[in-house]
């Protein structure tokens, strides 16, 4: 996703760019990166998964934050695929919430335990396409119906005929998002 900063430089000129790197090599995908091995899609794995992995990121993020003088308020969490499933677990858990949440190509991975506790409600962004064979685009219709019932605001944007990957169009909404959230906030 840091391939993305370049793109989005010009609508956000005051921001900086960080991207965690997963600790394994993706074995589904040969030249990625995963935060927990995945075999299938089974809830319970899912869930397990994002669970094990989120302390790294969450560590990363509280250094980053401090590091620079920032709060939640100023930090938009952005993922690709696995990253978009870490992406939402972290953001709807973090003590504070977010600026922002864009998904690509993902799906949220469990809600277990938020409804009956506060928790983060960022304005949640996901876009995915047609033709993933990857992560059936049933995922983000599943992700939008659960978030909404949780009282996430939460907007959508199907990409015809793309595969498991961002297009042009998806890349300016996901910049524009952030872009969005952040002058909200400021």
């Amino acid at each position: 996703m840091i391939a993305l900063a370049p793109q989005w430089q010009d609508a956000l000129p005051d921001t900086l760019f960080l991207a965690p790197h997963a600790p394994q090599r993706c074995g589904m995908m040969g030249t990625g990166y995963q935060w927990w091995g995945l075999s299938g899609f089974a809830p319970s794995a899912l869930a397990a998964g994002a669970a094990s992995a989120a302390p790294a990121i969450d560590a990363f993020i509280d250094r980053k934050l401090a590091e620079y003088e920032l709060t939640e308020a100023d930090l938009a969490l952005v993922g690709f695929s696995q990253g978009t499933m870490m992406a939402l677990h972290i953001g709807l858990r973090r003590p504070r919430p977010v600026a922002a949440v864009v998904g690509y190509s993902g799906m949220l991975t469990a809600t277990t335990g938020l409804a009956h506790s506060e928790f983060s409600k960022p304005p949640v962004l996901l876009i995915h396409g047609t033709a993933d064979p990857v992560v059936p685009i049933a995922a983000l219709h599943m992700a939008e119906s659960e978030l909404k019932r949780l009282g996430v605001e939460v907007t959508t944007h199907i990409s015809y005929g793309i595969p498991h990957s961002v297009d042009p169009v998806g890349l300016r909404l996901g910049r524009d998002f952030v872009a969005n959230a952040f002058e909200r906030l400021s």
